[in-house]
């Protein structure tokens, strides 16, 4: 077996240009200590090598414990088949069609256990199927960026390294795996994913690669739609939403995918888009704070908009519109922003409905004396309160009236909580 991926090496080397000599890096050199790493990652690696099979710890979960990062996810890849991994673990569920793979599940907690693939890093052909299986050289060289395709070996405590991105970490360098081209028309999702690390990490990015993006920015939209829609989500989700949206704004291709924001994001209003990421970017960096709802998160796009909007087709008129009128405009307006290439999942879009038309309940255009404020039967509604209150940290006006909204919710859901339900007892049958 060793000598076959010897001879499997030496091919590679010969076949593709970018492969650097494999290199081995200790713990002394990398200080990437085991307890670190998340404890049922490290069970389903030993238990694959008591099964014979070969197990690395790898992509983003080794880059950010490099980093000095928390990882979100610990991904492993092995030499076992989907449905050998199925075998080994109850827990564990094979799902994709185009990526096979297992998802092994640990309570709430997923690891995910891919197959070592192989692949032909210089077809510039759009990857329709990946699930040719390969060797972990290959399995490295067909992985997108050099920092993402380090392998780390929990058996021996070392990083594995085919592809010089240990070094490139180092230099705080984004480089493709391969010629960047052919890498970003394979999977022009790529490109969006050059600019998600150059936003988390400050990295510079190699000059071939940039080029690269320009020039095939406009293949974006042959990507997966569902896809693109997860990377945008995951990002603003991030601490890192300012930046990544100011960059895919400035390389072009936010251009394919959103046009009628881009225009905005270009005009004077385009800042209140910016300064609303900034503030859930400098809240998502607080460890205490909970995760924003997606829909919240995505109204941060829309509401600067809608505000111009109403603005000028109404408020400049001396038009005061109702709340029906709103709403219908808020339906044109996701027409608008989300059609072509994206269309948002019908609940997402309904509670970005609720969010939008809930700040114009909350503080109405016209200002009713003694107005009573009561709670619309709306589940979304405690969503609207809560991007209110994102308001209020950038218009301190809002605080006060964003409290006694927040008191008004808090009272409600107590008065409305369902009170526990006893069992109701059998009755024994009479024999």
């Amino acid at each position: 077996m060793q000598e076959e991926l010897l001879t499997r090496a030496f091919l590679l080397s010969t076949l593709h240009s970018d492969i650097v000599e494999k290199k081995v890096y200790s713990f002394e050199e990398h200080l990437l200590a085991q307890d670190q790493i998340d404890s049922h990652a490290l069970y389903v690696m030993e238990k694959l090598r008591s099964a014979g099979f070969v197990a690395y710890l790898v992509g983003g979960s080794v880059r950010d414990l490099l980093l000095g990062h928390k990882p979100k996810d610990f991904d492993i890849s092995t030499s076992a088949k989907p449905e050998e991994i199925r075998s080994l673990f109850r827990n564990s569920l094979l799902i994709g069609r185009r990526f096979r793979l297992a998802h092994i599940r640990f309570g709430k907690k997923v690891l995910e256990v891919s197959t070592f693939r192989s692949g032909d890093v210089e077809n510039e052909s759009l990857i329709i199927r990946d699930n040719q299986w390969g060797y972990p050289e290959e399995d490295a060289l067909r992985r997108d960026f050099t920092i993402n395709g380090l392998f780390y070996d929990s058996a021996t405590q070392t990083i594995i390294d085919y592809v010089g991105g240990f070094e490139d970490l180092k230099k705080k360098m984004l480089r493709t795996i391969g010629p960047a081209y052919a890498r970003f028309k394979q999977d022009p999702v790529r490109m969006i994913r050059l600019l998600k690390f150059r936003a988390r990490f400050d990295f510079g990015v190699d000059s071939v690669a940039h080029i690269a993006l320009l020039e095939s920015r406009s293949e974006i939209v042959k990507s997966s739609q569902a896809r693109v829609l997860e990377e945008m989500l995951r990002m603003l989700e991030s601490g890192a939403s300012q930046p990544f949206i100011r960059l895919m704004a400035d390389h072009g291709l936010l251009a394919h995918l959103l046009p009628e924001l881009t225009l905005f994001l270009e005009k004077e209003g385009g800042n209140d888009v910016y300064s609303l990421l900034q503030e859930v970017d400098s809240q998502l960096r607080d460890p205490q704070r909970a995760r924003f709802d997606r829909a919240l998160l995505l109204s941060c796009l829309v509401y600067p908009i809608l505000q111009q909007h109403v603005k000028e087709h109404y408020l400049e008129q001396n038009i005061l519109p109702h709340l029906g009128q709103i709403q219908a405009h808020i339906q044109q307006l996701l027409n608008l922003i989300f059609h072509g290439f994206f269309l948002l999942p019908r609940r997402l879009r309904q509670s970005m409905l609720s969010i939008l038309i809930g700040q114009y309940r909350l503080v109405p255009l016209e200002q009713k004396k003694m107005a009573r404020k009561r709670v619309p039967q709306d589940p979304d509604f405690p969503l609207a309160v809560e991007f209110l209150e994102l308001r209020s940290s950038l218009e301190p006006a809002l605080q006060i009236v964003c409290e006694e909204w927040k008191t008004l919710v808090g009272k409600t859901e107590k008065t409305e909580r369902p009170a526990r339900r006893r069992p109701r007892r059998r009755r024994r049958r009479e024999p």
